[in-house]
């Protein structure tokens, strides 16, 4: 008879991507991991796989839980070019607060961490950013075909730049306490959706 299981896996992923988020994954030993979770090492093992599974699984989960806020906050009906800016300032601000410099985004310090030398936390990496490009675009050439952004600018290579914007505010986010730094980059980036 199989023996059910005494936690809750959703719970477990959930509380192992905070760990991961909070420490990285070179950082966080299996030991933490069940110490953390409060679940046995082969019950770990039986629901997860390996470490490395595991912390895929949970950038899945961190990936997921973004996606759909980004989708609400770029697809608004209305003006498209106020929402893009929005979400820039978000990410700036974000970036600059205190806890978010501790943390960072999940996506970028794999990106950092693993994406060099992992092929599958870099397709993870980049799927996740292609996703964001894709947000951004969308909202771009909604945008310019409202008539809020100039005919002769290209949304899909302004969507990469904010893309690669975005990404590069959390990874100075992470090692520069000076907000100004991040808000006036933002700020300056938006200027060319002018």
């Amino acid at each position: 008879m199989a023996r059910t299981k005494e936690f809750d896996p959703d719970a477990a992923l959930q509380s192992a991507l905070e760990l991961f988020w909070r420490r990285g994954y070179e950082a966080t030993s299996m030991s933490d991991l069940v110490e953390h979770l409060g679940i046995g090492r082969a019950s770990l093992y039986a629901t997860f796989g390996s470490k490395h599974e595991l912390y895929l699984k949970a950038l899945d989960r961190y990936s997921e839980n973004q996606s759909p806020l980004l989708l609400r906050e770029l697809s608004r009906p209305g003006p498209a070019l106020p929402a893009v800016r929005a979400v820039v300032r978000r990410f700036a601000t974000e970036a600059a607060s205190d806890e978010e410099r501790l943390r960072g985004c999940l996506v970028v310090n794999t990106a950092t961490e693993l994406a060099p030398h992992d092929d599958a936390a870099a397709l993870r990496v980049v799927r996740s950013w292609d996703h964001l490009e894709t947000l951004l675009h969308a909202a771009l050439a909604r945008a310019q075909a409202q008539g809020e952004l100039p005919e002769d600018r290209d949304p899909r290579a302004l969507a990469r730049m904010l893309l690669v914007l975005m990404q590069g505010l959390r990874v100075v986010g992470k090692a520069s306490a000076d907000p100004a730094r991040l808000l006036d980059a933002a700020d300056q980036a938006l200027a060319l959706l002018d």
